[in-house]
């Protein structure tokens, strides 16, 4: 079965939608939709699917990244300024770490220890985000350009939501990964851009 389907991009492409968009939320209010942070965070969890769309749990999981991409590319310029600049830069990290074994040798030990807590505690408890955040900030952080999130200062200083944040960067991370491995790239974004946005139209009917 070829990964390298329109659905199967799409799906990996709402993923990075989704990460960004909880990053915003919660870098703004303090707070994010918890069934989209579950479903994120599971994702990174989940090293073995039968499908891309199980990588989220299924459809459901990424309603608000597929609402998000139909958002963004249904107008010429970005409908989310912020949202498409972590975007793009979730998709050149994720370039940059493929080329460096060692430190995806560390995100698969530091993502061990956060399974293996995941299921003595569930997805969304402190220690998994804390150990996940950890992980990030240890190994991707590290990269040139650092990701610098814009918010609300009173939010970004508290340590349970930059905890959350750097959790979801990571399976940002993990969804542009996602999308390489389905044959996804700048020139697929631009060329497919319409496709792209239909595809996403039609699975929000599907779920």
């Amino acid at each position: 079965m070829s990964l390298s389907t329109i659905t199967n991009q799409t799906i990996a492409l709402a993923g990075i939608a989704q990460a960004c968009s909880l990053v915003q939320q919660l870098a703004t209010t303090g707070a994010c939709q918890s069934g989209a942070l579950e479903a994120s965070i599971g994702s990174l969890l989940k090293i073995d699917s039968d499908s891309v769309a199980d990588v989220y749990g299924g459809l459901a999981g990424i309603r608000l990244g597929l609402e998000q991409l139909q958002t963004q590319l249904g107008s010429r310029a970005s409908a989310n300024p912020e949202q498409a600049r972590y975007a793009a830069q979730l998709v050149y990290l994720q370039k940059r770490l493929a080329g460096k074994p060692d430190m995806l040798d560390s995100i698969r030990t530091g993502i061990g220890r956060a399974q293996a807590q995941a299921e003595h505690f569930g997805v969304l408890h402190e220690n998994v985000l804390a150990n996940l955040a950890d992980v990030y900030h240890s190994t991707i952080s590290t990269l040139q350009p650092r990701i610098m999130v814009q918010g609300d200062p009173q939010h970004l200083g508290n340590q349970g939501t930059v905890n959350k944040i750097r959790a979801v960067l990571l399976s940002g991370i993990r969804s542009a990964h996602l999308w390489r491995q389905c044959g996804g790239s700048r020139w697929k974004l631009l060329l497919a851009r319409q496709k792209i946005r239909h595809e996403a139209e039609f699975l929000l009917t599907q779920i």
